[in-house]
């Protein structure tokens, strides 16, 4: 997205049919004027085709506020977005496959309260009826594994009877993963690849995790 030409190319192409319905959503909620406009789906992705869907806290400086891209993309001119498409091609996951999104959809820049966590889940629901084919949700973070469990108190059945399921780890920033141990540092890494590994292959064989923790559809985060 540092690239103009990139990012002129993407802007031009937003409303293309595979993500139109995505951003027309994006739209919609950044009509709310006290929250600012959401960035939008980068139509890099596959948009409604796709088989995933990774959830993080907020959008970063990179993808909102005044100086962001206006994309949720792993192309922004960040880290957090680089460590984001390296760990999905080190798991065999075409980053382009998994629409980008957060459990508080539009730029804070800092952790969203449980009120807000509560806001983002009608965007979500809307955001997974536009998704047909979806069989499997990461999340990374704690925030992220809070807003699902927040959607599941009042959407469960409705997931489980599509079939979806939930996967659990870190968030892939730096900051997330930082440790004074190293041991724990890498642990913390492989975590991240472990999931995303499982991922890809419900993503392309279909097959669903087992349960690991109280609640059903999300595989346990290994704890500190």
């Amino acid at each position: 997205m540092s690239d103009a030409r990139y990012r002129e190319r993407q802007w031009r192409d937003r409303y293309a049919p595979h993500v139109a319905p995505i951003n027309q959503l994006v739209d919609e909620l950044g009509t709310r004027d006290e929250a600012g406009h959401p960035p939008y789906v980068a139509p890099m992705y596959r948009g409604v085709h796709a088989r995933g869907l990774v959830i993080l806290r907020d959008p970063g400086p990179k993808a909102g506020g005044d100086k962001g891209s206006g994309f949720l993309s792993v192309e922004n001119d960040d880290q957090t977005a680089q460590r984001q498409d390296e760990f999905f091609r080190g798991a065999g996951i075409d980053p382009v496959d998994v629409v980008p999104w957060n459990a508080y959809p539009w730029y804070i820049n800092r952790k969203p309260s449980r009120d807000q966590l509560i806001q983002g889940t009608e965007p979500l629901r809307r955001l997974i009826e536009l998704m047909p084919e979806l069989c499997v949700v990461i999340l990374e973070g704690n925030d992220a594994k809070a807003g699902w469990t927040l959607f599941l108190s009042r959407h469960g059945s409705w997931i489980r009877s599509r079939g979806i399921e939930a996967v659990a780890t870190y968030h892939p920033s730096r900051q997330a993963l930082q440790h004074p141990d190293p041991v724990e540092r890498e642990r913390r890494e492989e975590h991240i690849r472990s999931t995303l590994r499982r991922a890809c292959t419900m993503m392309t064989a279909g097959e669903r995790p087992v349960a690991e923790d109280a609640n059903p559809r999300i595989q346990a985060m290994t704890r500190e």
